[in-house]
């Protein structure tokens, strides 16, 4: 089997394990397990309705996603993709409100790049910091989301300020919105832009010389900058590609559903949640298309969940962290057999190419001591 099947496998085990033990917390909480489970379901994929809003979801965690999966192969983990969304969407939505002199087919791809390189530039601040100073990018990007929150929110209160008592800002033109692919739902041409991005990834990380490079460094440094790769050019060029999939997740949710953004419940957790739908994804484009429309699943059954069974839509928090536990507990316990195995196959070859020396006492064709040839 394929190393990567092999991984997913062990991966969708670990979901299961997660769900069965979702359901021994919810059935010493007291509730009836088939019945939540059930509604989970029913939420998440039990009609045109139901499957439109899980799609829905999916699309912004999968381009969140696979911009901490773009910086996990760089060597770099990107944890303020929620800050960059937000900036993103902050871009797309003052090019839409601004830009009224464009058409519609114009305006909407304005959008769109606009809220890619609003998460660009903001992400390049992590990457130049790590490449010129050694700043670690972890620390930078968490700092950086809460500048990201704050200044949105003053803007959004203050000079960007739109219509009405609460907190947004003015609408996008209409003629620049995504076109809904499935007639009285939610559900917008987003998704087939994030899963042309996704395959984009896959072909850019696999099939093109600055694609290895960022692996080379992502694997290993030291021998990437040996053999040639610009490490600061590298590192900055990572973090603003990481930034501006984070971008167009803002924006791709500004032009497809928001159409403004509001100060609160505009992002819903998208840029944290999609660093455990990397991890389940195993950092491919391909594995974190199903993590996270498994995640997505267990957003939109969680209000059915609430709803029929008066079960907490916060059991899906727990349910999503014994995924991720489960995920690398899996995935530290399989290491250890690899190694515990590498150990065995390299103590076979060593005793059959250097067998031990053993003497037969009865040979006649022993080597005689220096006294016996004298």
């Amino acid at each position: 089997m394929p190393e990567f099947a092999r991984n997913l496998v062990f991966s969708a085990l670990a979901v299961l394990a997660a769900l069965l033990l979702g359901a021994v917390v919810l059935w010493i909480s007291g509730y009836d397990v088939l019945e939540a489970l059930g509604a989970l379901a029913l939420g998440a994929s039990g009609s045109i309705n139901a499957n439109a809003e899980t799609l829905l979801t999916t699309t912004p965690l999968l381009l969140a996603a696979l911009a901490v999966a773009i910086g996990l192969r760089g060597g770099l983990f990107n944890i303020g993709v929620e800050g960059q969304f937000l900036l993103g969407g902050l871009a797309s939505v003052w090019v839409g409100s601004h830009l009224t002199f464009l058409p519609g087919p114009l305006l909407l791809p304005v959008i769109l790049l606009a809220g890619m390189a609003g998460g660009a530039v903001w992400a390049a601040i992590a990457g130049i910091l790590k490449a010129r100073f050694g700043a670690h990018e972890v620390i930078t990007t968490i700092m950086l989301n809460y500048i990201a929150m704050k200044g949105v929110a003053y803007l959004v209160r203050g000079p960007l300020h739109g219509p009405g008592p609460i907190p947004q800002t003015p609408y996008i033109m209409e003629t620049a919105h995504l076109p809904i692919l499935i007639p009285d739902t939610r559900l917008h041409a987003g998704l087939l832009l994030a899963l042309l991005i996704a395959l984009a990834v896959w072909w850019f990380l696999w099939k093109t010389p600055w694609g290895f490079a960022m692996r080379a460094v992502g694997l290993n440094p030291a021998a990437a900058e040996y053999a040639g790769v610009g490490m600061r050019r590298t590192l900055v060029g990572t973090m603003a590609l990481s930034g501006a999939l984070a971008g167009m997740a803002g924006g791709v949710q500004i032009a497809g559903v928001d159409f403004r953004l509001v100060q609160e419940g505009f992002s819903a957790g998208y840029g944290y949640d999609s660093i455990a739908v990397s991890l389940l994804g195993l950092n491919s484009p391909f594995g974190i298309i199903l993590a996270a429309w498994l995640f997505a699943a267990l957003r939109s059954g969680a209000a059915q969940m609430q709803v029929d069974a008066g079960v907490s839509s916060q059991i899906i928090s727990v349910l999503q962290a014994l995924v991720i536990l489960l995920v690398a507990a899996e995935a530290g316990i399989r290491h250890t057999f690899d190694l515990a195995k590498q150990k065995r196959r390299t103590a076979t070859a060593t005793g059959a190419v250097c067998p031990p020396i053993t003497q037969d006492r009865n040979s006649s064709a022993a080597t005689p001591s220096p006294r016996e040839q004298n």
